[in-house]
């Protein structure tokens, strides 16, 4: 059976467990050795490139690129024609896309024989999910997964994709996830990645308070006010979540020994400043580490022998 990584939600707990596992484990790199992986990209990214590019590079495999201008998914043709070509040319096809129903139809359109795997899409972000459980794993338990448990993990800002997957992520793991969010910006019910629906695992907490949100925190996490697409509103989402700014006064309400996470690209100044982003207590650029970490656990689980 083809193996897809498009959401957390989708996986068993067995799968995240092995994904994690591999991601730390020693490297075979012959793992995709004579196999191509095909690049996506709708959306461009410094790291999601980067780590998926030398990811598929230390295993044996060879990558090939694909802008938005080259492939223009339902512009230049079709979602399902281009994963049929994809198919015969390659094992895997990792995409970042505006449309998460991209790979439904994808995967339709080529009688589920190319494995797909999410860089990023409107509704999830996997991947960076994955990487930051194992970024949080390693400050707090040695790299030990299930060692988070019973951690407080705080969101700030405008609930995202990536906080629908990162919830979803940790409450899986039995970690407290609360998301400070004001009213119009705050995580809804439903969807392929809901972390409403997570059950057994930590507890989930809403709140419109940034301060009580973070109160508490072991880790506190944002993410960028303005995403791509979302240029017009810069103004309005700066007046709107400005409370909401990760800065010394919001952070010192956390716990003494709190850490940050933020995916990047950061928007220094607006939902994080800079003596935060560039302190001690931010872990960012181990998060950049582990996108690397995060991308070898999911391409060897994708190519384990079932």
């Amino acid at each position: 059976m083809t193996r897809h990584f498009m959401t957390i939600e989708q996986q068993s707990d067995k799968a995240l467990k092995k994904i994690y596992e591999l991601a730390t484990s020693p490297i075979n790199d012959e793992t995709l050795k004579g196999q191509g992986v095909a690049l996506v990209f709708e959306r461009p990214s410094l790291r999601t490139r980067a780590s998926s590019s030398v990811a598929v590079q230390e295993l044996g495999g060879f990558v090939t690129f694909f802008s938005d201008e080259e492939v223009g998914i339902d512009t230049r043709e079709s979602a399902e024609d281009i994963g049929r070509t994809l198919n015969e040319m390659y094992s895997i096809a990792a995409l970042r896309v505006r449309n998460h129903e991209v790979f439904k139809r994808m995967q339709t359109a080529t009688n589920d024989q190319i494995s797909l795997i999410n860089l990023l899409s409107n509704v999830a972000h996997p991947l960076q999910a994955i990487a930051d459980v194992l970024t949080i794993a390693e400050h707090f338990a040695k790299g030990d997964v299930s060692g988070i448990k019973g951690l407080n993990v705080t969101y700030v800002g405008d609930a995202t994709n990536v906080t629908r997957s990162l919830a979803v992520a940790l409450l899986r793991c039995g970690a407290n996830v609360t998301v400070g969010a004001p009213s119009g910006y705050q995580l809804s019910a439903g969807g392929e990645e809901d972390p409403s629906a997570v059950t057994g695992g930590g507890t989930l907490t809403l709140t419109d308070s940034p301060v009580d949100a973070v109160k508490g925190a072991d880790v506190v996490v944002t993410d960028a006010w303005v995403s791509m697409g979302m240029e017009a509103e810069t103004q309005k989402r700066r007046n709107d979540l400005s409370a909401f700014q990760v800065n010394a006064k919001l952070m010192g309400e956390a716990k003494k020994d709190a850490v940050l996470l933020h995916c990047l690209p950061a928007h220094r100044g607006d939902e994080i400043t800079d003596e935060i982003l560039d302190s001690d207590k931010s872990l960012v650029w181990r998060e950049v580490f582990h996108r690397r970490t995060a991308m070898l656990g999911v391409l060897q689980w994708i190519k384990e022998e079932k």
